[in-house]
């Protein structure tokens, strides 16, 4: 009885201070902002199997990885074991599951081998911190806290493991010479009972490390919610609320659509409220993220259950290349805000202020701008963060608040507005690409003539003004010719999708955008658009059904790819014979949008392909997007266009393959920057199909 006394004590004590804990976090929620609804709980299931109990992810890196999903896999066994404790913990029995049978047996012995494997796991995770210096482990936002934080929690499970270990073996030794057989139990501990009897003292022992195993189970509990080692509670429900749209995909505004609403229709501002209702006199919500109380719940979240581990800054492409952006230490510097400014906010309500803010003093406007938006940090997460959603927020606020977008940004979006394109090109010379080269239908014309084509051309900003990416319009437009393709352009109606601005930060410059581009395909009834640029497809196809336009898109690739299925477009690839071809996977084909398939099932049929050591979803960026095609890149210690370009080199291709405007563009730049042009030619796909089609 006095052990049952003193075991509701402790437990009670752990509850406790595990509530005061859980307690404090709530109320930090409760300064977010709400956003995030929770819908499709089925699919979420799936993802949350698949993500967090698959740990299919963390599998990325393979051997690691494995190591990883042990650890994870044995806890979720010896849990069970824990669970029993606390039941004969309180009251006063002994393995009272074994009514379970041989459930249990298995149960029990799948723990006992897991304590050996995890014990094994975590002194290889421990050597590798202490001893190899592995680069994604350290940099600014990694202090010597978190060093030791890490190195504190590492510890604290290996003693876990080794005295549960140490009471198996006991165990044996005390039910043995009583008579019980129950070796068979434990194909760890009775191997390690060969080794050690401690006799008389065997019963002591096994209390001995019964106690220490359930007091570092309970004090492990409390000092995870202040450590990184956090994610042991949170990253199981923050894969079950991940995201489930594409990558590319970014959220709508809601606030930002009222307000271009009612500049699109101001007679919408005068608009009478319904009889019988009164008028609402709303709070304007800050636009974008200045500080942690602007984060949604679901951002903070995020950071509770990040685990430090750099994955994420380990393969972003301005990390990588020098400069100051960490995806980790943005999602770090939220909880460290809450932390230093949520108390004040519980005391004060969200008018508190300290004088210091999120942005700036804790993320500097450098590290906002330099990152491209490629998603491989979201991709790379093993618990699907998204840290994206934090870095377009206070790009948000920046160029919607402060109007503090780089000048070179503050240009587009007024090129955009006065000229429907990123360049400062009249939209009267949008139809100039062809140039007498190849005959294309106005969808203007055909619908004076009574005809409707099966598809809309989409030939994007880059596709009808820079020099380059004309030649790709052109190529394309030839194909669809010699197909004998229904289609129709815009021309002189086509405008700006608005993908530049939104990942700018200017939400309300792209919802404008998105709006009459709607008004107008809509006014034509399009119903399937093929493009050439990944970055009008993901925009078309994911973003604008937010704002009501629903369309089929169909980026180029895929489109000739279907072509060569089906039959109607042959390949003999004569004309690059003995030529080798390395394809760059554009982001926000593959993966903001998952397509990889399509542009190398072309290739393959014009000739011979050759990988890059980063491919499909591990592919690095060409460091065009996220706006900095159009402006100066942040300081680095080279720029990503360079790293990117040094990747296909390696392949020792002849051919760098593309399938978007700014990767053709960062390809050319990179391999004149190598004095390599006239060696390794870079050709979008489309060039390589029209000119195997002698086109």
């Amino acid at each position: 009885m006095d052990r049952q006394i003193i075991f509701l004590v402790v437990l009670l004590v752990t509850l406790l201070l595990f509530g005061y804990t859980t307690h404090r976090y709530i109320g930090f929620f409760k300064h977010t902002r709400k956003g995030f609804p929770v819908k499709q709980l089925g699919r979420r299931f799936g993802v949350m199997m698949e993500v967090a109990i698959g740990q299919t992810k963390i599998f990325r890196r393979p051997v690691m990885g494995l190591l990883h999903a042990l650890v994870f896999w044995g806890f979720l066994v010896i849990l069970i074991g824990s669970i029993e404790m606390i039941i004969d913990g309180l009251f006063g029995t002994e393995r009272v599951l074994a009514f379970l049978g041989g459930l249990y047996n298995f149960i029990i012995a799948s723990g006992d081998i897991f304590a050996l494997i995890i014990a094994v796991a975590i002194l290889v995770f421990l050597f590798r911190r202490v001893f190899l210096h592995v680069k994604r482990f350290s940099g600014i936002e990694m202090k010597h806290i978190s060093h030791l934080d890490a190195n504190v929690a590492l510890s604290m499970i290996l003693f876990l493991m080794l005295s549960l270990l140490g009471m198996n073996t006991f165990y044996i030794q005390e039910a043995t010479h009583a008579g019980h057989e129950v070796v068979g139990l434990y194909p760890v501990s009775s191997m390690l009972a060969s080794w050690i009897d401690a006799g008389e003292h065997n019963e002591l022992w096994y209390h001995f490390n019964w106690w220490l195993h359930i007091g570092l189970i309970f004090l492990f509990a409390n000092y995870l919610p202040y450590s990184k080692h956090f994610h042991v509670f949170m990253s199981v429900p923050n894969v079950f609320l991940s995201r489930l749209e594409p990558l590319g995909k970014l959220d709508t505004m809601e606030s930002i659509t009222k307000e271009v609403k009612i500049m699109m229709d101001p007679d919408q501002a005068f608009a009478s409220p319904p009889e019988g209702a009164e008028a609402e006199e709303e709070v304007p919500e800050r636009f974008g993220i200045m500080d942690v109380e602007d984060v949604t719940w679901k951002n903070y979240f995020d950071s509770l259950a990040c685990t430090e581990c750099g994955r994420c800054t380990s393969v972003c492409p301005a990390n990588i290349t020098g400069k100051k952006l960490s995806p980790r230490k943005v999602v770090m510097d939220v909880r460290a805000r809450m932390k230093e400014k949520g108390p004040g906010l519980i005391k004060n309500g969200n008018d508190y202020s300290d004088n210091r803010s999120l942005l700036r003093d804790y993320i500097s406007e450098e590290e906002l701008w330099a990152c491209t938006l490629c998603n491989a940090c979201a991709q790379e997460c093993p618990i699907n963060i998204n840290q994206p959603a934090l870095i377009l927020g206070m790009r948000r606020y920046l160029v919607m608040e402060e109007s503090a977008a780089p000048g070179e940004l503050n240009a587009i979006f007024s090129n955009i507005e006065n000229n429907g394109a990123p360049w400062q090109f009249s939209q009267e010379d949008r139809m100039l690409w062809t140039d007498g080269k190849v005959e294309v239908p106005l969808m203007a014309d055909l619908l004076a003539k009574g005809e409707k084509p099966e598809y809309l051309l989409w030939v994007g900003s880059a596709g009808a003004f820079d020099d380059r990416y004309k030649q790709v319009s052109v190529a394309f437009a030839k194909v669809l010719n010699h197909l004998g393709i229904s289609y129709g352009v815009l021309g002189v109606e086509e405008s700006s999708s608005g993908d530049v601005a939104r990942r700018a930060g200017n939400e309300m410059l792209f919802q404008m955008q998105a709006m009459m581009n709607i008004e107008i395909l809509d006014g034509y009834e399009v119903k399937k658009i093929i493009t050439c640029d990944p970055h009008a497809y993901n925009t078309l196809m994911n973003e604008y059904p937010d704002q009501g336009g629903n369309y089929e898109v169909i980026h180029h690739t895929q489109f000739l790819r279907d072509r060569i299925s089906d039959g109607k477009l042959s390949m003999n690839g004569g004309s690059l014979s003995g030529k080798k071809i390395t394809f760059h996977d554009p982001c926000y084909l593959g993966r903001a949008n998952g397509e990889y398939k399509a542009p190398r099932e072309v290739l393959e049929a014009l000739g011979s392909t050759v990988e890059m050591k980063r491919h499909k979803s591990f592919a690095l960026c060409c460091g065009a997007g996220g706006g900095q095609m159009f402006k100066e890149a942040e300081k680095g210690e080279k720029e990503v266009f360079i790293e990117r370009t040094e990747d296909a080199l390696e392949t020792g291709a002849d051919i760098i393959a593309t399938a978007c405007p700014y990767c053709m563009v960062m390809m050319t730049d990179g391999l004149k920057y190598k004095n390599k042009e006239e060696e390794i030619s870079n050709y979008d796909i489309a060039e390589l199909v029209a000119r195997d089609l002698g086109l």
